[in-house]
């Protein structure tokens, strides 16, 4: 494969189709677009900004990955498809799950389709797999999977396993991401929000693990085949793979800043909704108290007239605190009456 060098002015210009991807983009796209035209059809709001979100951050990253200049060099490069595996690992799921596609079809379908949807993503299989710490280990494992195994050069020597591996990663990127964002239950009570941030802290440690071990190994991942396949520009094949496991560890500690941010907006926005229910519910249980009587003497004479000669109504005169002397029969109280100290 004769390829000119890459560099930064021919990066943006190297596309190349990618059937399988281009078909899952249009299938999440549509069927998210006609969640969204639902809702509307029915009165209901959908943020703009997440369907922005999910259609530029979550569909275009698949779309770089899979069919930039990325996935046109990833077979001459190693670097190149180290950024393209952590694009679909961690960024495109990140962008799918702050699009909040459960919710909004959790919304959009019709009863018994949303209560079956919601069936299968709480049920204890569902949620084994969506539990943080175990789909955070599945991200680690399906990694070095990957780049440890002759995996990867096997998916670089038959297309159709390369789509798989494209599938497998986010996928397996998505059981982290999606139920930490999410405006359904698919977490466990206990994981309030401060819980989530940790496990999201811990998670990007966990995600700089491949990308360490990567750049620190002395073994070459796919190095028969990109031996062979190098073009004479190219640099050093063991220099390649330092390059692909650098930029995966900047990825992946990178995409954890605006993930913890998420989480914490989320936070914020959970402890106002709180607030605001409680002020409404004490509102609610607050019963004002009746109006006392006006005594009988000549503050109600005064008030009746008042009432009489101007049809207006008077309100009574509140009930005054009487200082302690004067209701105390005690010699104290006798002297402070009669002004003696």
């Amino acid at each position: 494969m004769n390829l000119p060098d890459l560099t930064f002015s021919r990066f943006p210009a190297m596309w190349q189709l990618d059937g399988p991807a281009l078909l899952l983009v249009l299938v999440l796209g549509g069927l998210y677009g006609w969640g969204v035209v639902r809702l509307r059809r029915r009165g209901e709001q959908w943020s703009a900004g997440r369907t922005a979100v999910f259609a530029l951050l979550g569909l275009g990253t698949i779309v770089v990955a899979t069919m930039s200049a990325l996935a046109v060099y990833d077979e001459v490069l190693f670097w190149p498809a180290a950024v393209q595996n952590i694009l679909l690992d961690l960024i495109a799921p990140l962008g799918l799950a702050l699009g909040d596609p459960l919710s909004l079809a959790c919304r959009a379908l019709p009863g018994r389709a949303a209560a079956g949807l919601r069936r299968a993503v709480t049920g204890r299989f569902a949620r084994l797999l969506a539990f943080p710490l175990v789909s955070s280990l599945l991200v680690l494992v399906s990694e070095l999977c990957v780049y440890f195994t002759p995996y990867f050069e096997t998916a670089l020597r038959h297309g159709a396993l390369h789509q798989l591996m494209y599938a497998q990663l986010l996928l397996v990127g998505c059981l982290f991401v999606l139920p930490v964002l999410t405006e359904e239950a698919l977490l466990p009570s206990w994981c309030s929000h401060p819980v989530r941030a940790a496990m999201v802290f811990f998670d990007g440690l966990i995600d700089a693990v491949p990308g360490i071990v990567v750049m620190t190994s002395g073994t070459l991942i796919a190095g028969t085949w990109y031996t062979q396949h190098s073009p004479s520009w190219a640099p050093d094949v063991q220099r390649d793979q330092q390059i692909g496991g650098g930029a995966m560890i900047t990825l992946a500690e990178l995409v954890g800043v605006p993930f913890l941010l998420v989480i914490f907006v989320q936070w914020v926005r959970s402890e106002r909704a709180r607030t605001v229910a409680l002020d409404r519910r004490l509102d609610a249980e607050l019963i004002p108290a009746a109006p006392r009587a006006t005594p009988a003497g000549p503050v109600g004479s005064a008030a009746s007239a008042a009432v009489t000669a101007t049809g207006q109504e008077v309100p009574a005169e509140p009930e005054r605190v009487r200082p302690w002397w004067e209701s105390d029969g005690g010699i104290v109280g006798d002297r402070m009456r009669q002004g003696r100290p």
